[in-house]
């Protein structure tokens, strides 16, 4: 591929090599560096829909910063309008189940337990371990997709799985301690 730095993206072929090249990897950045519900299938779409309408403008060398740029800058317009339609919506639905609530209330507040100590990672933390341990992307994979070296990829995994571990067991914890209480009184 020496001689695709000199082709046009403008050409269909070269346009397609950088498709293929590139597509997996934009939607992989954007699922989890901001998750499904903004569909970050159709953001990296979008993104290789201005890099054809801007070929002429946008070397080979640079197409790839060019996706990921505009890809994050769509997802980041999409959140804000999600947030004005949150503004706006009034009630949730309803769900029916056969778990006892107090087992729902328990699973819902892990399961937001679990999103906050996500959430509080450092991004480049996130990303990598969500990259390798959701996708199950090799290391070597992920340093590539990041422009880093394999062993920063490892170490942010590996403080992010012990930064998980290290909460999720302090909640579990408290969990335990709050029913032993309960059954006491």
């Amino acid at each position: 591929m020496s001689k695709s730095l000199n082709d046009n993206i403008c050409e269909e072929a070269a346009f397609e090599r950088v498709y293929n090249k590139y597509s997996d990897d934009v939607h992989n950045f954007l699922y989890y560096k901001y998750g499904s519900q903004y569909n970050p299938r159709d953001k990296a779409q979008e993104a290789f829909i201005k890099l054809w309408d801007n070929c002429k403008q946008i070397t080979f060398a640079k197409a790839k910063s060019f996706l990921f740029t505009v890809a994050n800058n769509l997802m980041l317009n999409e959140i804000k309008h999600q947030k004005v339609v949150l503004n706006y919506q009034k009630t949730k639905s309803k769900q029916y189940t056969n778990e006892t609530p107090e087992f729902i209330m328990e699973q819902e507040q892990y399961l937001e337990k679990y999103k906050s100590v996500l959430a509080s990672l450092k991004e480049e933390q996130r990303v990598a371990f969500l990259l390798s341990k959701v996708e199950g992307k090799k290391h070597s994979e992920i340093a590539e997709m990041l422009g880093v070296t394999q062993k920063v990829v490892e170490y942010r995994i590996y403080t992010a799985f012990n930064i998980l571990k290290k909460e999720l067991e302090n909640f579990y914890i408290k969990r335990l301690v709050k029913s032993k209480n309960k059954q006491n009184d």
